[in-house]
């Protein structure tokens, strides 16, 4: 993987549905588990979100998203959030993005 991004989340109970809504919200992304005993890392290629949405489809309509950052222990990339999601996306990702947008603006 070029330019993994994701969460570093402690193992607990609600790891392994973390992780299937992780990848229900990511359904064109390869997503890597790395098990590493205390804690399992989360990644995909430059960017992946999580949905608050889909998160409570697995752990209840009363879980918040703000609740993953209790689990997370660290993350690779870039963290956006809003009060429905979480994105992780790879820094070198948004560097061409913004590229890409002033290239394409009207000059003055």
């Amino acid at each position: 993987m070029k330019n993994p991004v994701g969460p570093v989340l402690r193992m607990g109970d609600e790891v392994e549905q973390v992780i299937a809504a992780i990848e229900d919200d990511n359904p064109d992304t390869e997503i890597e588990v790395i098990d590493r005993g205390a804690y399992v890392r989360v990644q995909g290629e430059d960017e992946i979100t999580l949905t608050a949405d889909t998160l409570r489809r697995y752990l209840g309509p009363e879980f918040e998203i703000s609740s993953i950052g209790t689990m997370m222990s660290a993350f690779s990339g870039r963290v956006i959030t809003t009060s429905d999601t979480i994105t992780w996306q790879s820094i070198a990702a948004r560097v061409a993005e913004q590229k890409a947008a002033r290239m394409t603006e009207k000059p003055r």
